[in-house]
């Protein structure tokens, strides 16, 4: 513990630094908590190395706690604005552009099992399809697969 309060700057500089890295690279930046200290705690490091607080453990907590809070003002709504961006498009997995030839007729209101890696998938087409058609997945949801004729 002498270590760190003798070493200050550094200190504050690496816990500061290994905080935001937390933030988010293992976190994501899901919560900003660790953010706005780790920022405060590198700024508190600045300030300490250039002279402009002193160099006493009272000091630092006093403003770190005070650069957090500012930053919290500051800068929580457009952070909580920037996490709230959502990619609503759907990813496409590796079911999709699967390919294989009908056994039975696919229809609109038809709709067989098909059996692939182990489970029963329900077929979906907008389209009559005939047996024997050649046909490829267009988008897979739990125990459905909507499907497409080839060509």
């Amino acid at each position: 513990m002498e270590w760190a309060t003798n070493n200050l700057t550094q200190t504050l500089l690496v816990l500061g630094f290994a905080m935001l890295a937390i933030e988010i690279v293992v976190l994501g930046f899901s919560t900003f908590v660790l953010f706005f200290v780790g920022l405060a705690a590198v700024l508190t490091g600045v300030l300490l190395f250039l002279g402009l607080i002193p160099d006493s453990v009272l000091s630092a907590a006093l403003t770190i706690s005070i650069i957090s809070t500012l930053a919290a003002i500051l800068l929580w709504k457009p952070l909580k604005k920037l996490q709230n961006k959502v990619d609503k498009t759907k990813a496409k997995g590796d079911l999709v552009g699967h390919s294989f030839v009908l056994t039975e007729v696919v229809s609109p209101v038809i709709n067989p099992k098909y059996r692939y890696s182990g489970i029963d998938w329900k077929l979906i087409s907008t389209e009559t399809l005939a047996i024997g058609t050649k046909v490829e997945v267009t988008e897979a949801d739990v125990g459905v697969f909507y499907i497409r004729a080839t060509t």
